[in-house]
């Protein structure tokens, strides 16, 4: 019976554990819904760098990563210039009178003086409130309920860094505040400087008025850095802004000056392992979060955060000459001036890739010019030859056209001399033998006798045609005036005009046009059947111009080309005086016949 009793008793106390478990998840779930209050505490003046940072990046943090928001308080105990316990006790009483009445789910406790401020009134100010810090010292104390994070000091990554920028590096310089922390700040300090011992010598200006401290910093042996780490209040009890401070240290210093947080960068220090505040404050948000969103503040233990980057100011490095070969791969380089490439190499690249075009388009400009001026010379070469073998086929023509002249005349004169002679001797023997032959005899004599003119005309006019001599005597004009009458036909008009035609003519251009006429004449007469032919030659500026124009049937000139013998004689004899030659004609329109003889060729042979 007791043993059933123990079970029932187990059985009934589980159960109760698993209803506060499931009533603990479901405030912990409403919790992360609704709007959340929270409290960070800063003992800063509102202008140092944390709290710019903390306030501009924690509260963006919260109101995202919550999904009912957050109601966001932030309270300042400037404990660097308001040291008097007095001050504590007035702003424990200000926090205690403004937040009566008011609960927060979490308090963010922004240094070490603000956990230990809240450590000491937590009861009275924030009971049962989750705390979540931020802690420079890891020797600070954890109040219950609480988390954090403790910051990673690596003082001597900075002497590291500087010992390879400056190889001859004797003497370090360490530079702090009076205040009580600055001396913490000094300790850890000596212990990892320890290392560097006794290689390099280590001075100590800690809590030293700012005029003897600018004093001695201005004349610093050679071989010398100086390590500024913070200064809120001097020796003297002067309280300064602690990168104000750094502006006067890096302007008086005769040594290069480096520093442990990056917010000293672009204040006069070349650099040194520095803590990332944002990178910090990152995480702190995130830690506060996971407490918003329900898990307890002592389950999570406080981690130590190394957020240290080697950052370099590029400047300095100028200023104080050292080469920036030294720069150990993977820091972060500030402020480098851009060189003309970096600044330019858009440009550059353009410019380069246009010239680069540019070349490459005149390259194969060159090399069509060289082609083109290979092929001009082969076809001036090839022009040459076309002009020689014109020249030599024009002179065997000229010499082919004298020829046929030649050969004309010599029939001409045999006709003349030789078969018109003995046809006169036949002409006056039937003559004779007219009138001594009876009326029978004598008829059929008379119509030999007229046979016998017939023929005479004939072999004279062929004579004539073949070379006709009146060229000599009476000139192109009157041969032509005389072919005219000879080629006449009944009911055919051939109507001869000229104008300026110069009285001398060469003997070449003489006949040239009286065969040209004589042909196109003929052409005109035979085939055309036309019944008025215009015969027109006139000088036209310094050329002769031939007109020939018939109103006959006309013909196909591409077709006839090759076949007619007349056009290519008419051409070929134009050629050989260097004149031109063109005929328009169609089957229905007439015919036209230009030719076109230059001054100079047809004078060129008068006084030979």
């Amino acid at each position: 019976m007791r043993r059933l009793i123990q079970l029932l008793l187990a059985g009934f106390v589980l159960l109760l554990v698993g209803a506060g478990d499931v009533i603990a998840q479901a405030e912990r779930a409403h919790a992360a819904q609704r709007q959340q209050r929270v409290l960070v505490l800063y003992t800063l003046r509102r202008d140092a760098q944390l709290a710019f940072i903390g306030e501009r990046q924690l509260q963006r943090t919260l109101q995202t990563g919550v999904i009912g928001g957050v109601d966001y308080y932030s309270e300042f105990m400037d404990q660097a210039r308001f040291p008097d316990p007095q001050y504590r006790e007035a702003f424990r009483t200000f926090l205690r009178i403004k937040y009566e009445g008011h609960s927060f789910d979490l308090v963010i406790a922004m240094t070490d003086l603000a956990l230990q401020f809240i450590g000491s009134n937590r009861s009275e100010l924030f009971p049962g409130v989750p705390i979540v810090f931020f802690a420079r010292l890891q020797s600070t104390q954890r109040v219950p309920n609480s988390t954090g994070l403790y910051m990673s000091v690596d003082y001597a990554g900075t002497v590291a860094l500087a010992t390879r920028l400056q190889p001859d590096l004797e003497h370090v310089f360490f530079v702090a505040g009076a205040e009580d922390r600055d001396r913490e700040y000094e300790r850890i300090a000596r212990a990892q400087f320890r290392s560097y011992e006794p290689r390099l010598s280590f001075t100590y200006f800690t809590g030293l008025p700012t005029r003897e401290l600018e004093a001695r910093l201005s004349k610093l042996p050679p071989h010398s850095m100086v390590y500024y780490v913070v200064v809120n209040r001097d020796g003297a009890g002067e309280n300064f802004h602690p990168l104000e401070y750094l502006d006067r240290i890096s302007a008086c210093a005769n040594a290069p000056v480096y520093s442990w947080v990056n917010s000293a960068i672009g204040h006069g220090i070349v650099g040194g392992k520095l803590r990332v505040q944002d990178a910090e404050i990152a995480a702190l948000g995130q830690l506060a979060l996971r407490v918003l969103r329900g898990e307890a503040p002592d389950g999570i233990p406080p981690a130590a955060l190394d957020s240290s980057v080697i950052q370099i100011d590029w400047r300095q490095l100028r200023r104080w000459g050292i080469d920036g070969a030294r720069v150990p791969t993977g820091a972060v380089i500030m402020f480098r001036e851009p060189s003309v490439w970096d600044r330019y190499r858009i440009y550059i690249l353009g410019a380069f890739a246009i010239v680069l075009a540019q070349s490459a388009l005149i390259a194969g400009l060159l090399v069509q010019r060289a082609r083109r001026r290979q092929a001009e010379d082969q076809v001036r070469g090839s022009q040459a030859e076309l002009q020689t073998s014109y020249e030599r086929i024009r002179d065997l023509g000229a010499r082919l056209l004298n020829a046929q002249e030649m050969e004309r005349a010599r029939i001409a004169r045999e006709l003349h001399d030789d078969i018109s002679q003995q046809l006169a001797v036949l002409e006056i023997d039937v003559e004779l033998l007219t009138n001594t032959a009876k009326s029978d005899d004598g008829h059929l004599a008379g119509d030999v006798l007229t046979r016998i003119h017939s023929i005479a005309k004939s072999v004279r006019d062929l004579s004539h045609r073949l070379h006709p001599a009146r060229l000599r005597l009476v000139g192109l004009l009157g041969a032509l005036q005389g072919l005219r009458e000879e080629m006449s036909q009944p009911g055919i008009d051939i109507i001869l005009t000229h104008e300026n035609v110069p009285p001398t003519l060469s003997k070449e251009t003489t006949l040239c046009l009286f065969r040209v006429v004589q042909e196109g004449l003929q052409n005109a007469l035979k085939y055309s059947g036309s019944r008025r032919v215009i015969i027109d030659l006139r000088a036209a500026g310094d050329a002769l111009v031939l007109t020939i124009l018939d109103d006959g049937a006309g013909f196909d000139v591409d077709t006839e080309w090759g076949h007619g013998l007349g056009l290519m004689s008419m051409r070929e004899r134009l050629d050989a005086v260097g004149g031109t030659f063109e005929i328009h004609s169609a089957p229905g329109t007439g015919t036209r016949l230009e030719a076109v003889v230059p001054l100079r060729e047809a004078k060129k042979l008068v006084a030979v």
